[in-house]
């Protein structure tokens, strides 16, 4: 992956790249003379990026190539689940910068990021849960974030240097769709700090969705980012009058099982569609293991949080 350092020019062709510091677009950028030499810049932030990382004990990061497949909801609810057990203490990072969703997920949407001598303190959902997203620092939830990538990049880097997460047991980072800068961003920056556990990818059954899932898949090994596992969203869904089961996206192709097989990777579960989360999540104020305890698809995010808890301690 050709590394982009951050006062780069917006069409930088990267470090790693034969034409760094030749093409057109180097013309004026600081780094030229770096770049053509062939010597590796080194971030000075990397070092602050280390010492915040070191107080984490496991990061994974929730992708998938396919938008509106459920990465956030995946997220909020496996943080819970994993914040479930009171001696673990638990955050999450959204890097979704241009569609951040976790504050209304977690019902704290509104609520300040304070700022101290020791960096940005996280907004606490529970005593042993904490979120940090870019919605805290927009005065007004319906404004746009119109940033290229260097911007992007940029407060991406604040959030791994300046956020005071104290100990955490994990950190749970939900990404946009795609392979975009936030992507490369992030796992540059993480890969550099060498503290990624690993990926968990989402997808639901059709052909549509495993197409661009696919993709996320080989940008994961083409950054060297393990992937912990496949979780196939909305399955199915359950009925809420005779709790019966009925196909909504049709596995043309075979869905995720078929996909994993492929790919020899592990499919972690398949979670069902269920309007009942919906409404918890949009309403923000419950939670919906503890709402719905009974609820197959409760079950179904503690077993994936044990699941994760046992790849990752491996």
């Amino acid at each position: 992956m050709a590394d982009v350092p951050e006062n780069a020019n917006e069409s930088c062709p990267g470090t790693g790249s034969e034409n760094a510091g030749k093409s057109g677009a180097c013309a004026g950028c600081p780094n030229q003379g770096v770049c053509a030499s062939g010597e590796t810049p080194v971030d000075p932030d990397l070092e602050s990026i280390k010492f915040r990382m070191s107080a984490i004990k496991h990061k994974v990061l929730v992708l998938s190539g396919k938008g509106g497949v459920g990465k956030s909801s995946i997220t909020t609810n496996l943080a819970y689940a994993l914040a479930a057990d009171p001696n673990r203490t638990v955050g999450v990072l959204d890097i979704d910068i241009c569609g951040p969703s976790q504050p209304r997920m977690f019902g704290v949407e509104g609520q300040q990021v304070q700022s101290s001598a020791s960096g940005w303190s996280p907004v606490y959902v529970q005593e042993n849960l904490c979120v940090m997203s870019i919605a805290f620092l927009l005065e007004d939830r319906n404004n746009a974030v119109i940033w290229r990538g260097p911007r992007k990049f940029n407060l991406i880097k604040q959030f791994l240097k300046d956020v005071n997460w104290e100990e955490l047991d994990y950190l749970v980072v939900d990404t946009p769709p795609g392979t975009s800068d936030e992507h490369i961003s992030l796992v540059q920056l993480l890969l550099q700090a060498g503290v990624i556990d690993g990926a968990i990818i989402v997808t639901t059954p059709q052909e549509v969705a495993l197409l661009d899932v696919r993709k996320e898949i080989s940008f994961c090994k083409k950054t060297t980012v393990p992937i912990l596992g496949v979780v196939e969203n909305m399955s199915y869904h359950v009925c809420t009058h005779c709790g019966g089961e009925n196909v909504i996206f049709p596995p043309t192709t075979g869905g995720a099982t078929q996909m994993c097989k492929e790919l020899d990777l592990d499919l972690l579960t398949q979670l069902p569609h269920d309007t009942k989360l919906t409404n918890v999540l949009d309403d923000g104020k419950e939670v919906f293991a503890q709402k719905y305890a009974d609820s197959e698809l409760a079950k179904k995010f503690a077993r994936l949080a044990e699941q994760i808890v046992e790849k990752c301690e491996k």
